[in-house]
């Protein structure tokens, strides 16, 4: 009986290997193909790449579910002989991942439980919901399957309805204000909306870097100088009439004002 089951037992540990010595294969030309083939790598070969690994995985799954299987959580593993010395066998077995069967990796090959730091997350966490109520798991849980299920509606949509979607949004939601734009092309284009004004006082015509007088302003006729010759003058009086016999000709007092005044302002 005994012997039965030990044959059982390595006939099973044998399979097992196999199973994941093909998975291990499948895994490394994968990653090869990602790493060296991936500028001509198409999307529907990674799917059957994903696929090959997956049922690998579930044949493995069964074979460990299957009655004939003996259980190996009851088989326990005593290492028999530990050396700080480089084991080529042991080497070549595990493809140079363990070269060395010592007292420092004993501990982390054979453990059979996780590491202590690890533990106690799993405890913290295990106490954090054990506090949250059913009615607050329910609503997280309902969240949850929300969210996956919007993302999985997003993933599985084609990708030219994620783009035309992408250009509708960017389209409703214009970055700039239209009315704005126009007024100011206007504004510099043709001058609409800016504001008429000169700064006060006479400019006289005929003088370089003067040029016409803005519409708006106040005009010669609308400024007068006083009769005074100093550099104080009053502006704002009446225009006196002109004397008779000469048409058009300007009082030299008043010229000889104008010219003082428009030396004396500021904007000159």
């Amino acid at each position: 009986m005994q012997q039965r089951e030990e044959k059982q037992l390595e006939a099973s540990i044998e399979s097992l290997i196999s199973r994941v010595a093909q998975l291990k294969n499948s895994l490394h030309s994968f990653i090869f193909k990602l790493e060296n083939e991936y500028d001509r790598l198409a999307w529907p070969s990674v799917l059957d790449n994903f696929a090959l690994l997956s049922g690998q995985l579930n044949t493995i799954n069964k074979l460990l579910r299957n009655e004939k299987t003996p259980s190996f959580r009851n088989q326990v593993i005593i290492p028999l002989l530990l050396s700080p010395d480089r084991d080529e066998e042991l080497a070549k077995l595990t493809e140079q991942r363990v070269p060395v069967f010592s007292h420092e990796i004993v501990p982390d090959h054979l453990r059979t439980k996780p590491d202590p730091e690890v533990e106690e997350q799993e405890k913290q966490l295990s106490a954090e919901a054990a506090r949250i109520g059913p009615d607050v798991a329910q609503k997280q849980i309902q969240t949850l399957n929300k969210l996956c299920s919007n993302l999985l509606e997003k993933l599985n949509n084609p990708r030219e309805d994620r783009e035309t979607e992408s250009a509708a949004m960017r389209q409703n939601k214009p970055s700039f204000n239209p009315a704005d734009t126009t007024a100011l092309v206007a504004a510099v284009g043709f001058g609409k909306g800016l504001a008429k004004c000169r700064p006060p006082g006479p400019v006289a015509p005929g003088q370089p870097g003067q040029g016409p007088m803005m519409a708006g302003g106040p005009t010669l006729q609308q400024v007068t100088i006083a009769g005074s010759s100093g550099p104080q003058a009053a502006i704002g009086g009446p225009v006196p009439p002109q004397q008779p016999g000469q048409p058009g000709k300007m009082p030299s007092n008043i010229k000889t004002n104008i010219k003082s005044a428009s030396m004396q302002h500021p904007y000159r």
